[in-house]
C-alpha cells in the first residue's frame, strides 16, 4: 500500500465524515426551528436539541457509507418538499 493508497483512503474518509455532519447539522436545524417555533423556548434550549439531535444522528450515521447518506439526504429532501407543498395547499 503506497502513499496514493492512503492520500485517498483518507480524503475518502475526510469526506463521508464531513457529509455526515453536515446532513446531521442540517436536519438538527431544522428540528430545532421546529421545536423553537412550536414551543417557544430560548437560546440555549435551541443549542441543546441542536447538540443532543447532531449526536445520535452522527452515532446513526456512523456505520452507514456514503451512498447510505446521500439516500437520507434524498429521503429529507423529499419530507420537506412534502410538508411544503401541505403548508400551501393547507387553509
Amino acid at each position: 500500500m503506497g502513499i496514493t493508497d492512503k492520500i485517498k483512503n483518507t480524503s475518502t474518509s475526510a469526506l463521508s465524515v464531513a457529509l455526515k455532519l453536515v446532513t446531521a447539522l442540517a436536519v438538527a436545524l431544522t428540528i430545532a426551528l421546529i421545536g423553537q417555533e412550536m414551543m417557544g423556548y430560548g437560546t440555549f434550549a435551541f443549542i441543546f436539541l441542536m447538540i443532543v439531535v447532531v449526536g445520535g444522528l452522527v452515532k446513526l450515521m456512523s456505520s452507514w457509507r456514503v451512498g447510505a447518506v446521500l439516500l437520507f439526504d434524498l429521503f429529507c429532501i423529499l419530507v420537506a418538499l412534502l410538508l411544503r407543498l401541505y403548508i400551501q395547499v393547507a387553509p
